[in-house]
């Protein structure tokens, strides 16, 4: 921006304040918010007016897999199941070349923006058939795409690569050089679980980078990594930098156990993302009678003071067939499938703005306050409660005070004063 701009009009709904307030922005030509206030003084500067519209932040998306949407049509999951959908993705990947995972990326990209995603934490597959293709791809998209989203890259562990421990360390150290934003993997997938959990703590460690991995996404109660991942978390004094996704075998084991657990991720800063439409889609196909809805215990780890996030996890591919891009619609499932209650809205919308922006350690740039950057969702709707009961139809995305989504806004009265 050439000068300073004034959203006007609009009805601001700051994080952690429960109602929306008529409140001007201020944002500087770095695409910052220098002031929050009414009526605010109109000096040199080019004046929006939002009459009425709602101004939240933008949503945060913890848990995509970037590299791999839009890949359904390309890979077999005829089980519809999680190995089925390894095994299909696995033959794919020999094949697959960098241009086309950014390709597809940055569709993906572009949906999750127009629908008001402001950052994506993409989790990138490391695995013999791809090595460090996907990973180079991604870091391509992160400074393609950073105009409109903030991408962070983690490095993803998957496949075989969890059973190759000089392999796996290689790549690992090769692609934390390059440059990513947090480390990853499988550990139920290991030979050697325990192990190779322990390899990724090291890189963690040895890279100073927060670790996010996706543990226990199964219903097995009897194979279980939930208090190694605490314990690991403790030894290497990682407290608040590790996230937990998935953690659907919480769901399976009796109450007693789960709070145990629950406590020990609150006592050691660990996060947990659950991502409903893979669980949903993906677990309980082989039980016979009531099949399990495939999600953790949100409500029980929110109880226990866990921070929890939700998020889109894989958009049209063999993991998940579906996918628009719209946590708003993340938010909702989390809320139907988690069982929560009918005053839940604002809860539900939190865990796809503030609490991932939290643990993704955007909190200083993020949110609507004076410092942050103007990354911002604009609507019609009423509230953020009624974002997630019936979204909205009329979406601005702002990044940094900037107009990203959509393209073209002729409706918008912008003066200059």
């Amino acid at each position: 921006m050439d000068r300073p701009l004034i959203l006007r009009g609009g009805r601001v709904q700051r994080p952690g304040v429960p109602h929306p307030e008529r409140l001007d922005l201020k944002i500087d030509t770095s695409g910052r918010i220098t002031e929050i206030g009414p009526s605010l003084p109109v000096v040199d500067a080019t004046v929006m007016d939002l009459s009425g519209r709602l101004v939240t932040s933008g949503l945060v998306d913890i848990h995509q897999h970037l590299d791999k949407s839009r890949t359904r049509r390309a890979v077999a999951n005829p089980s519809a199941t999680l190995a089925g959908a390894s095994s299909g993705y696995r033959a794919f990947a020999e094949t697959v070349t960098r241009d086309d995972i950014v390709r597809r990326a940055e569709k993906t990209v572009d949906a999750c923006s127009a629908r008001g995603t402001v950052a994506i934490r993409s989790h990138t597959n490391i695995e013999p058939q791809t090595q460090l293709r996907g990973i180079e791809a991604m870091l391509e998209v992160r400074a393609r795409c950073a105009r409109r989203m903030t991408i962070q890259v983690v490095a993803h562990v998957t496949s075989e690569a969890t059973s190759m421990f000089a392999e796996a360390r290689d790549w690992l150290k090769a692609a934390t050089a390059a440059g990513v934003d947090a480390v990853g993997g499988v550990p139920a997938t290991s030979d050697r679980p325990i192990d190779f959990l322990k390899l990724l703590f090291e890189a963690a460690e040895r890279s100073s980078l927060p670790l996010d991995l996706h543990l226990d996404e199964h219903l097995d109660p009897n194979n279980l990594l939930f208090e190694a991942l605490i314990e690991m978390t403790r030894a290497f004094g990682m407290q608040g930098r590790v996230t937990a996704g998935h953690c659907s075998a919480l769901s399976a084991v009796d109450a007693a156990q789960a709070a145990r657990i629950a406590e020990g991720f609150a006592k050691t800063g660990i996060a947990v993302v659950t991502l409903p439409a893979a669980n949903l889609f993906l677990q309980g196909r082989q039980t016979s009678h009531l099949p399990p809805r495939g999600l953790t215990r949100v409500r029980e780890l929110i109880a226990a003071s866990v921070d929890v996030a939700a998020a889109s996890d894989n958009i049209r591919d063999p993991f998940v067939p579906t996918g628009s891009g719209d946590l708003l619609e993340i938010a909702r499932w989390t809320l139907l499938a988690g069982h929560f209650g009918l005053d839940d809205l604002g809860k539900a919308f939190e865990m796809v703005s503030v609490i991932p922006a939290r643990i993704m350690g955007l909190s200083d740039s993020w949110g609507i306050h004076e410092g942050a950057r103007a990354d911002l969702l604009i609507t019609d709707a009423g509230d953020a409660d009624d974002l997630v009961e019936g979204g909205a139809l009329d979406r601005i995305v702002m990044v940094a005070g900037e107009i990203v989504a959509p393209q073209t806004r002729s409706d918008l009265p912008i003066n200059r004063a």
